[in-house]
């Protein structure tokens, strides 16, 4: 018989259980390629557990994990501040509003006082909207007189609150004829908040 034609008989190799020191080999191997929050590392290793069991027996395993996590928090691989500071820099920018920001940061464990402290100001709310609108082709940059149609204007507002914008900010956007008249209305918020914040435009 024609060896490509024998059948493969080997079987794929159960993975090794985990011990301390795979552990936190694994849990290095994921911050050092991913940005994860406390939560999100402490759920990755009670799943690699699961998949993988414990070399010894009766150890508590949910506890080792417990005080690895706490290890990599002190040592500030894994800070919960700075991953909130990040998504919900990236969420805003890619045109999501306060609703969809909160929820994710809640899905991904971190606690409301952090996810308060990362609530965008008028200026990045108005600016995320905005954002929002021009990939979707919304508000003032969809075809001309689209929004006359009530259907039309109903069903761009809904896409603007499932994205997160509060009614305000959504009901604003559509009413727009003209993008420039939208992004004055963008650098107006933008130009409150620094000033509200101590910091203008000649700050050094």
């Amino acid at each position: 018989m024609d060896d490509k034609s024998r059948p493969d008989r080997r079987e794929k190799r159960p993975p090794r259980p985990l011990n301390g020191a795979r552990l936190e080999e694994m849990a290095l191997a994921y911050v050092a390629r991913f940005a994860v929050s406390e939560s999100k590392l402490q759920s990755y290793l009670a799943r690699k557990f699961r998949e993988r069991g414990w070399e010894e027996e009766g150890a508590d395993v949910p506890a080792l994990i417990d005080a690895l996590v706490a290890r990599f928090v002190s040592a500030g691989y894994v800070d919960d501040a700075s991953y909130a500071r990040m998504k919900s820099g990236s969420l805003l920018r890619r045109g999501y509003g306060q609703r969809r920001i909160g929820q994710a940061l809640g899905q991904d464990g971190i606690d409301e006082t952090i996810r308060a402290e990362v609530t965008p100001d008028q200026g990045a709310a108005r600016a995320a909207a905005l954002a929002y609108a021009r990939k979707k082709r919304l508000g003032p940059y969809a075809r001309e007189g689209a929004l006359a149609d009530p259907a039309i204007r109903q069903k761009q507002l809904g896409a603007m609150l499932r994205a997160g914008h509060d009614m305000g900010v959504a009901r604003a956007i559509l009413d727009f004829a003209e993008v420039e008249s939208a992004e004055e209305w963008v650098a107006q918020a933008q130009d409150a908040a620094a000033r509200e914040a101590g910091r203008t435009v000649w700050d050094w």
